[in-house]
């Protein structure tokens, strides 16, 4: 079962890559299965010298448009569905091993998703505050942003049909905890409609 979505951001998202391309080579590419994946995700971040080392980005398509990765759909799932299957009465709750569900029978047909802005790219800085052993810690984070009323449009690919009511229920749970980071204080939250393929 295929279902056609589109995403319409109702606040800022952030982007979640580092903007330094060794960062992400050395540690976070490394964990991709295969190297042409590697090599696909790091031209992809494509930025320029003048970008902080310490900023996360949106990866961007060879015009410049920002896009999101398919697993960071699949992974929105998955965070989705780890809160919502607390709940007794919903779909998720029925779910166990629910990351091996949603790596093994829930996809996005598109690899790269691309955003479709409302407005001009922002970037968004906030502080982190940690207690560590050594005393309240404060570091500040520095992230490019896509604004509110941006959409994406792609295909999820169900090779259970019983799953619909899963992806639904995390679907809407998106006007609520959204994709992207720092999705705790509100970024990223968007409502969904399916349209035709």
């Amino acid at each position: 079962m295929e279902m056609k979505v589109r995403l319409t951001l109702t606040e800022e998202a952030l982007g979640m890559m580092p903007a330094n391309k060794e960062l992400h080579e050395t540690y976070i590419a490394s964990k991709a299965p295969d190297a042409p994946k590697i090599e696909e995700e790091i031209a992809a971040v494509g930025v320029g010298e003048v970008v902080e080392k310490t900023m996360t980005v949106f990866p961007k398509l060879e015009d410049g448009t920002p896009f999101f990765w398919d697993y960071q759909i699949r992974g929105m799932f998955k965070d989705s569905i780890g809160m919502l299957r607390r709940i007794k009465d919903k779909k998720c709750s029925k779910l166990t091993s629910y990351k091996k569900v949603v790596d093994g029978l829930i996809f996005v047909n598109e690899r790269k998703i691309p955003i479709h802005l409302s407005g001009p790219m922002g970037d968004c800085q906030r502080p982190l505050r940690a207690d560590t052993m050594q005393g309240p810690r404060v570091a500040l984070a520095h992230s490019e942003s896509v604004p509110a009323g941006s959409t994406l449009e792609f295909t999820i690919n169900l090779l259970d049909d019983s799953l619909e009511g899963v992806i639904r229920e995390c679907l809407d749970y998106g006007k609520l905890r959204g994709l992207g980071q720092w999705r705790n204080s509100g970024c990223g939250r968007f409502v969904w409609e399916e349209v035709a393929a």
